[in-house]
């Protein structure tokens, strides 16, 4: 079975592909990110669907990238031979959704073995195969797939998957396309693969194009920024937390959840790694799907919503599917979509304050919204909550919450105050003061010298790392540095940090988790502001080599194992990565 980081991401903008490196895709949920899955062997064996072209015999040597500025991947096989690129995207352009995949032998001669083995109802529902004229269709209730560019002999067993071979001579190539369509619709149009190959790369160069980024590490956040824009869904603007369901956050354990929609909790980060990179309209879509989702009653705000601002997603447990190495319970939906979390209201009052300084196009009417979310946030910031780390126990007092609390009343007095909008200014200042006041007596351990996960406890949390990065406190605040220290000292695991040690939490889950990579970029983004570069810039070298070779970065990194774990690849890792970049740049 292959790793996680054995994994790259294709993607059209409405769902996303991980192809391993030895050929195979292993994960598709189509037609959208939060789809059923026609390939699941990433979380589970090849028999739970594969798309697999690769050397029928020995590989003696293997490489790959990213087309630079781009998201169309090649991999290069070296056989006893010859030499195979296999070259592999999602077409940006077209109104089908499509995978292409074209194999081209550079020197010598390659046979390449097929195996398209489609399996829905999440790997367990076999289509019904069937060759029209010289294409294949994978029939599966509301869903055909249309296969054109058949390998030879070819071939659909009783196990209905589509199998052969191909031989190719230098000079030579062969394209393979698999589109997706409603089953009632009439075969889809053949694609021109060479246009939509030229088209995506062309896309892809002139949308990097357009970034503002300067200094250090530019080439990892582009690199970064092209992984979220394929976590966009370009319909609705949404950035889904990751394409993929139960990774395990360690290796073997319980934590696996869905990943497939989007969190308000990321939206102020997400806005800000677009909006400073260059990419406004890009940030613009992001705040607008924000504002979709929210519209409505404050009371009935949501952390998460899918892409197309569904707002169920009822949690189950696949039982046939056997995890990722074994890691189970696989889930899918994501009950957490129901939790209380106070300090979402701070974080779409920031990412809607810092729309307006970005300079996006303004919007009258969520004033009105952002007034009745401060008055309802005057009601409920006092109740306990599950944190933004939607911890699956009793509800508590998270100081983290509380100062996003904070952060809600205080942006929009900025609101008002910088861009002249009517409010209640005087009451506003006086309930962020009795919120700052709140957190300071209650959420700081004197004894100790730190802020502590939740009140009355003393356990700490790297979430506290946003104090600083938010505002609430300059970075050299006394209290924050020794808040940073005990953070370096007591949540780190060989040089990287958790999030909480699970034992000292009892957050409802067993077992310890991995050091969570986000974390870790904020660690680096506090010690630039604390004007502590060189040790930012080594913890940086350290948190790029997590990064799998073509600079893809997963949820948490297992230092002991030196392996990816969590669903991948996910956008707060990157956006945090962004953020850390931008922060050097000022």
């Amino acid at each position: 079975m292959s790793r996680i980081e054995d994994h790259a991401v294709i993607g059209d903008g409405r769902s996303a592909a991980l192809v391993d490196h030895l050929g195979s895709i292993d994960w598709l949920c189509w037609p959208r990110f939060d789809s059923d899955t026609c390939f699941a062997a990433l979380l589970g064996e090849p028999r739970h669907g594969h798309w697999r072209i690769a050397p029928a015999g020995p590989i003696r040597g293997l490489s790959r990238r990213y087309r630079p500025g781009t998201a169309t991947l090649e991999t290069t096989f070296q056989t006893d031979g010859g030499v195979a690129v296999l070259t592999d995207l999602m077409p940006w352009h077209g109104a089908n959704r499509s995978v292409i995949r074209r194999v081209s032998c550079t020197q010598g001669e390659v046979c390449l073995r097929f195996e398209l083995l489609a399996r829905f109802d999440y790997g367990r529902a076999k289509p019904w195969c069937r060759r029209i004229g010289d294409r294949w269709q994978l029939l599966m209730g509301p869903i055909a797939l249309w296969l054109d560019g058949t390998p030879d002999p070819c071939n659909a067993p009783a196990t209905d998957t589509v199998v052969g071979s191909v031989t190719l001579r230098a000079g030579e190539q062969r394209d393979f396309v698999l589109q997706c369509v409603s089953s009632i619709e009439q075969a889809p149009n053949r694609i021109d693969v060479q246009a939509a190959i030229d088209g995506t790369d062309a896309f892809w160069r002139q949308w990097r194009d357009r970034h503002a980024l300067h200094g250090p590490y530019q080439e990892q956040a582009l690199r970064s920024l092209i992984t979220l824009k394929l976590l966009t869904d370009r319909d609705t603007g949404g950035v889904v937390a990751a394409p993929t369901s139960s990774l395990p956050e360690k290796l073997g354990g319980q934590r696996n959840w869905d990943y497939r929609y989007g969190w308000l909790r990321d939206a102020s980060f997400t806005l800000l790694a677009f909006a400073a990179s260059g990419f406004t309209d890009e940030a613009a879509g992001w705040r607008d799907w924000l504002m979709r989702c929210i519209a409505g009653h404050p009371e009935q705000l949501q952390i998460m919503y899918a892409v197309d601002g569904q707002r169920r997603m009822n949690e189950w447990t696949c039982d046939w599917l056997p995890g990722h190495e074994g890691a189970t319970p696989v889930r899918f939906g994501n009950r957490a979509a129901k939790q209380l979390q106070v300090d979402v209201f701070g974080e779409v009052l920031n990412a809607l304050y810092q729309s307006r300084c970005q300079g996006l196009p303004p919007d009258s009417a969520i004033w009105d919204l952002e007034c009745r979310m401060v008055d309802h946030l005057a009601q409920v910031w006092r109740q306990p909550g599950h944190g933004m780390w939607e911890v699956r126990c009793e509800p508590r007092i998270f100081t983290q919450s509380r100062v996003m609390a904070w952060v809600g009343v205080d942006r929009a007095l900025k609101s008002a105050e910088t861009f002249d909008l009517p409010a209640p200014v005087q009451a506003w200042r006086e309930l962020a003061d009795t919120i700052r006041e709140d957190v300071l007596a209650n959420g700081f351990d004197a004894e100790r010298g730190s802020f502590t996960q939740t009140y009355g406890r003393p356990a700490l949390d790297a979430s506290l790392l946003l104090l600083p990065i938010y505002g609430f406190l300059p970075a050299n605040d006394e209290r924050v540095a020794s808040t940073v220290e005990a953070i370096e000292r007591e949540l780190a695991e060989d040089g990287l940090l958790l999030r909480y040690r699970s034992r000292d939490t009892s957050d409802g889950v067993d077992g310890e988790e991995a050091a969570f990579l986000a974390c870790n970029f904020w660690l680096a983004h506090v010690k630039v502001l604390q004007g502590r570069k060189q040790e930012a810039r080594q913890l940086m070298q350290r948190l790029i080599g997590c990064g799998n070779d073509l600079g893809l970065l997963s949820e948490e990194y297992d230092v002991h194992a030196r392996r990816m774990c969590g669903n991948f690849p996910q956008a707060l890792s990157h956006v945090a990565l962004i953020n850390a970049v931008v922060a050097f740049g000022e």
